[in-house]
């Protein structure tokens, strides 16, 4: 005796996982979006930034606990925007000039 079809039951777990999917990682989906939307500068990543930057992801993350340069975490995510890290980096660039005088 079956008591349920396996055809319908498969359907109804894809489904529960779908649903659940969409309601953890569609916020943060959105989230993506606005921050790619904003002034559509887009996000690098981590790889990305320390080859932009010519650094090591060794150095770029000890930048980053640092406070030296902003960093944007999306869950389990990080990203940047190159605009605001050179920003950050003209202006540290400037002060450390100014206390080498």
């Amino acid at each position: 005796m079956q008591l349920f079809d396996s055809n319908v039951l498969i359907q109804c777990i894809k489904d529960a996982v779908r649903d659940e999917m969409k309601i953890q990682f569609g916020d943060m989906n959105d989230i993506l979006l606005a921050e790619k939307e904003k002034g559509n500068e887009r996000l690098f990543t981590k790889k990305e930034m320390a080859n932009e930057l010519d650094i090591s992801l060794v150095s770029l993350t000890d930048w980053m606990k640092r406070g030296i340069i902003p960093y944007l975490r999306l869950g389990k995510r990080i990203y940047f925007r190159k605009s605001e890290v050179i920003n950050v980096m003209v202006i540290r660039s400037k002060n450390e000039g100014e206390h080498g005088k």
